[in-house]
């Protein structure tokens, strides 16, 4: 009997912890099937970007647009971003056409005839300041205003007019499809229009050009004076500085555009977004000679008008 009463409390107790351990079992499968659940929605947020985009357009601003591209395609290794120059016009054309998902621009679409601009999306992703460069040989380093649109209008034809070298004055132009001459003809010559002289599409040629010609005088954007090859001017007396540029002090500068066909798709967005972080308005801009478009001090609309902010 007492045998009976211990084979039947063993088997109680050892039912008990069949159930404890089912019980327990059941628990630990709920937990983990739980956290599988909550972990879910955060692997499917972290979406990898892939794809390709073509931007072209103003050469001022190809530097900039080249590095950044090269840092976000470094983040996204299944990204491929290719950027070419060819002048603001033929970016804001193409970009119209829908042959590129991206068109840069130093002037507003608005400005450029028979461009679509009610089609076109603007972004503003730097301020480019530009100046009068000169063969280092020259012999100047500033000059006033009204001496150097008689300068280009051909006016003045030799340096030594000006207390420089007697070397002849050779004009470096822009064609008329680039931004910089335009906005290097509406800030810097007050709308006159230049004569003839050497025209070349790129202002890497620009510089080339410039620094390889005896008494050459051209334009460029600061972020392409990077060595002592050519010589920036200033004008009336101020340096082209990023300073005076963002107090407005400096009369010659645009924002530089980058335009998509209606809104962006997924990938030109997140790149224009990447264009517009700390880390490259920060850092990559000014490493670049480009300005923040957040630092400055004044603002101007399409049509040249600059007021304080």
């Amino acid at each position: 009997m007492k045998s009976f009463k211990k084979l039947s409390l063993l088997t109680v107790f050892a039912a008990l912890m069949v159930i404890m351990a089912a019980c327990g079992g059941g628990a630990s499968t709920e937990k983990t099937e739980g956290s599988a659940k909550k972990e879910t929605p955060k692997t499917e947020e972290k979406k990898e970007l892939s794809g390709s985009l073509v931007v072209s357009g103003s050469s001022a601003m190809q530097p900039l647009v080249a590095a950044a591209a090269e840092e976000f395609m470094a983040a996204n290794p299944n990204v491929d971003i290719q950027v070419n120059a060819g002048g603001s016009g033929t970016g804001l054309s193409q970009v119209a056409e829908g042959s590129v998902q991206i068109g840069n621009s130093d002037v507003f679409a608005e400005e450029k005839e028979g461009v679509p601009a009610d089609q076109l999306v603007d972004h503003k992703v730097a301020v480019v300041g530009m100046t009068a460069a000169v063969n280092p040989k020259v012999g100047i380093k500033d000059i006033k205003k009204e001496d150097l649109i008689k300068v280009f209008t051909g006016k003045i034809t030799n340096w030594k007019e000006l207390g420089g070298k007697d070397q002849k004055i050779v004009l470096v132009n822009r064609p008329d499809s680039s931004g910089t001459r335009a906005v290097f003809n509406k800030f810097a010559l007050d709308g006159a229009t230049p004569a003839e002289g050497v025209t070349e599409d790129s202002s890497n040629t620009v510089k080339k050009i410039i620094n390889e010609t005896d008494g050459a005088i051209g334009y460029l954007a600061f972020s392409y004076f990077t060595d002592d090859t050519v010589t920036p001017l200033a004008i009336d007396g101020v340096e082209p500085t990023a300073e005076n540029v963002q107090s407005g002090k400096f009369p010659v500068w645009a924002y530089e555009h980058s335009y998509t066909k209606g809104e962006p798709t997924e990938l030109a967005k997140a790149f224009l977004d990447f264009m517009m972080a700390d880390d490259i308005q920060n850092t990559l801009l000014k490493e670049q000679g480009y300005l923040p478009v957040t630092k400055m001090e004044v603002e101007r609309d399409a049509k040249g008008n600059q007021t304080n902010k």
